[in-house]
């Protein structure tokens, strides 16, 4: 009889063991399944950033531009002078490339959707008749349809001087054909557009064919402790806590200002449907700078985009753009549900302004309500009027408390 619980205890502890072995069968299985659906999404989706692939794109683009299919302000720099100096690249994503060079000293960003000038869609008419015969009225007009395809927009003749400065010369064929293939990219377009109206926007430095350089900045990192790297952009002067967080109120205003710039200062809204802060960079002054604006569409596309079939919310769900499904008619709202400051408090804003982020710098009571304020701001609001409304009192309450913080912050260190 005395053996029998001594076997209850063996088979106890042979019992257990199994479970723990089926337990990490288990887990090694889930890990290797894991991985080997990150490898796969990431060879569908992306492609392995080299810089002997980024050369060998660099050197494609010299040699059509040699063979005069195309032409822009930077070639003679990266092709000839050798002014422009390949760096590095930055990555590859979904045919996109994007790599970081020297100008003359300076740091900047090259971009293309694509990666061949071939790619693009051709301009039919360059084959058809002499370039030097299409009329300049007919070439804006194509312009304009081309903006009204890519982003709902239409644009008068006088508004088209960003996208269209090409003059007339023995070089205009691969002006034409240059300026299309940039057309084709709707991140440059917006910034084209938008940069002598916004300093939350890159600025375009030049071109050569398909390929667009803009300003260098650092962007934002989700697993940087303060999202934004704040030493390369401030230096030495950030040497203390109460200047890091001072600068981080300073960012948090300025992504405020962006906010309401977006709302209030175009014809149409502008809609953010991809916040996260490797999108965002900011400059040395702590302005935010969109530099990722693939996913930014104004009013009238965002409503087409939106506007589709649907049997739930979750079926109108665009990113970060939300819209209501009617079950009636089985059809998602045209009209945003949420909106850019929503996103932003969820996304930024909560990890900077926890209870006890600001420390001892910031009194209790301020961080309190800041928090309380970064709450209510990041929930799902309503639609319509209403949702419009707690959208003006949430940003106009944080501009509130922003700005008394920012009082408590001055002095030294």
């Amino acid at each position: 009889m005395r053996g029998i619980p001594g076997f209850k205890r063996l088979r106890l502890k042979i019992w257990r063991r199994c479970a723990l072995l089926l337990l990490l069968l288990w887990a090694a299985c889930w890990v290797l399944v894991s991985a080997a659906l990150f490898l796969l999404h990431r060879s569908v989706f992306s492609e392995s950033c080299t810089d002997e692939k980024s050369h060998r794109i660099l050197a494609r683009l010299c040699l059509d531009y040699s063979s005069g299919a195309l032409t822009g302000d930077l070639c003679e720099d990266l092709c000839v002078a050798q002014k422009l100096v390949y760096k590095h690249c930055l990555y590859y994503d979904r045919g996109k490339k994007v790599i970081q060079a020297d100008w003359r000293g300076q740091p900047i960003i090259l971009k293309s959707k694509k990666e061949s000038f071939s790619s693009y869609q051709h301009l039919s008419m360059l084959e058809e008749v002499e370039t030097q015969d299409i009329p300049e009225t007919e070439l804006l007009l194509m312009v304009a349809l081309e903006v009204k395809n890519a982003l709902g927009l239409e644009l008068s003749n006088n508004t088209m001087g960003p996208l269209w400065t090409r003059k007339k010369g023995p070089h205009w064929k691969a002006q034409v054909a240059s300026m299309w293939s940039l057309l084709q990219q709707e991140e440059y377009i917006y910034f084209s557009l938008l940069q002598d109206f916004s300093k939350h926007v890159l600025r375009i430095i030049g071109s050569c064919g398909h390929f667009y350089a803009v300003e260098y900045l650092t962007a934002g990192h989700a697993w940087h402790k303060t999202l934004f790297p704040l030493e390369n952009v401030m230096g030495p002067s950030l040497t203390g806590h109460r200047s890091r967080v001072r600068a981080i109120i300073d960012i948090a205003l300025s992504f405020l200002d962006m906010v309401q710039h977006f709302d209030n200062d175009f014809s149409h809204r502008l809609h953010l449907c991809d916040i996260k802060p490797e999108n965002f960079a900011i400059r040395h002054d702590l302005t935010v700078v969109a530099i990722d604006v693939d996913m930014a569409f104004f009013e009238p596309k965002m409503r087409d985009i939106l506007e589709q079939k649907c049997t739930g919310d979750e079926d109108c769900n665009f990113f970060d753009c939300f819209s209501k499904c009617n079950l009636k008619i089985r059809k998602c709202g045209a009209q945003r549900a949420n909106n850019n400051l929503q996103v932003i408090c969820d996304k930024i804003f909560r990890r900077w302004f926890s209870p006890s982020l600001r420390g001892a710098l910031v009194s209790l009571p301020l961080q309190l309500q800041l928090h309380k304020a970064v709450q209510e701001c990041a929930q799902p609001g309503h639609t319509g009027a209403t949702g419009h409304q707690r959208a003006l009192k949430s940003l106009s309450e944080l501009y509130h408390l922003l700005r008394v913080t920012q009082r408590e912050l001055q002095g030294p260190e």
